[in-house]
């Protein structure tokens, strides 16, 4: 599938935040990876809910609060069937990614694993996937081990079965979000579950950019978030196999998540809403709902193919304009990467990269990225990151090609 197979020019109408200017220059948005643009879709979709249905959920025998409710367990039957679960039970909304992530160590691993115990994880993850498990250790005093990165900026399984000796679960990201590197999920998980351990798929760069289906990446758990995936921030999905759900203690107390309450106790609500404490994100799952529909209109494998065109026409075009000034980390092979472009230009610090490139209207990220055990590995403090989606084309590359020549200029001795 060619890149031109993707309309930008129509995809971006959609996108009412792309008509602005900053600075006098076009808006050439390139951070996706952390935030999404939204379409007027998704704004429309929350909007009606607000002017026309806002109730609680659940609860209310009402005309307005049924029409919520279906709304909600409507977005929770979408969500799954975009992730190839099997049903809407297994799909628990969370904030974020981060809030799911935290969920399963705080309940099933809290449960499951003593100390002695191991957990596999990788030298290329967000903060997200390791704080959890280094609070975990210094609870429990479980071991954590570490996939390292190797030299292509892939995970080097050169040694997986040793490691998985003892581990009782793995936690992955399916795509790196300051390489870009897409992780052999399938292999780690079908090695993971050979050695008895559970698997954790964080999916919050994988779901948003090419076709998710949990039972083939072998997931026991995947997570993503909305706000990554074109919909609005607040809300995430936590996917688990139900019979792990079932079995696994409460997360937060509260309203929602249970069936009784008694002075001398309680009893817990049937799973997804047993982790549901509280008024739920309801306009915000009908953003998500919308914006899973917008992807699907697109096409995740037009979306896939287009970024792939585009990550190698980014690659060769800084590459060709920068030269030597340039470094850029991640994966030579484009079937190995996202849309995620992470580089260092000579010695200017990242941050400035970012406010220079402010000046020409381009948005990128500049930071550590949540990873700072993997910018160590690279031997760098921070990167600046250009991630592309499908709003993006080549003149938004040229742009940014062009911002850091001038940035280059500039800081010239």
């Amino acid at each position: 599938m060619a890149l031109s197979e993707l309309d930008v020019a129509a995809v971006r109408k959609r996108f009412p935040i792309l008509e602005r200017q900053v600075h006098g220059k076009r808006l050439v948005y390139l951070d996706s990876a952390s935030s999404s643009q939204k379409p007027t879709q998704v704004l429309d979709a929350m909007t009606a809910y607000y002017e026309t249905t806002h109730a609680n959920v659940h609860r209310g025998v009402y005309t307005i609060a049924e029409e919520a409710t279906r709304l909600y367990e409507s977005a929770r039957a979408t969500v799954a069937r975009f992730i190839g679960a099997g049903g809407p039970e297994g799909v628990v909304f969370t904030k974020n990614v981060t809030e799911g992530l935290n969920l399963v160590a705080h309940t099933w691993a809290q449960a499951n694993l003593r100390a002695g115990d191991a957990v596999l994880l990788t030298e290329m993850e967000h903060h997200a996937n390791l704080v959890p498990w280094l609070m975990l250790a210094e609870r429990t005093g479980v071991e954590l081990r570490y996939l390292p990165v190797a030299g292509d900026h892939t995970l080097d399984l050169s040694d997986l079965d040793r490691r998985l000796d003892g581990v009782k679960l793995v936690s992955v990201a399916a795509v790196s979000n300051v390489l870009g590197t897409i992780n052999p999920v399938r292999r780690i998980a079908d090695a993971a579950h050979a050695a008895g351990a559970t698997v954790v798929v964080d999916g919050a760069q994988h779901s948003p950019h090419l076709r998710t289906d949990v039972a083939a990446l072998g997931a026991d758990f995947f997570g993503f978030t909305a706000h990554k995936a074109l919909g609005p921030t607040g809300i995430g999905v936590l996917w688990g196999r139900p019979e792990l759900l079932e079995a696994m203690p409460a997360f937060l107390g509260g309203g929602e998540m249970i069936r009784d309450v008694r002075l001398d106790g309680w009893t817990p609500n049937d799973i997804p809403w047993k982790f549901e404490a509280g008024t739920p994100p309801i306009a915000e799952a009908v953003g998500l709902a919308a914006a899973i529909e917008v992807l699907d209109e697109l096409d995740l494998d037009a979306i896939r193919a287009h970024e792939v065109g585009l990550t190698g026409y980014t690659l060769a075009t800084l590459r060709d304009r920068l030269g030597d000034d340039i470094t850029i980390y991640g994966p030579a092979d484009l079937s190995q990467r996202a849309g995620v472009v992470s580089f260092s230009l000579r010695d200017v610090h990242p941050h400035d990269v970012s406010q220079v490139l402010d000046e020409h209207g381009v948005c990128v990220r500049a930071g550590h990225h949540c990873a700072k055990p993997l910018m160590r590995r690279l031997g760098v403090g921070a990167t600046a990151r250009a991630s592309l989606y499908v709003y993006n084309d080549t003149d938004d590359v040229d742009v940014l090609a062009d911002g850091l020549v001038a940035t280059r200029d500039f800081f010239a001795p």
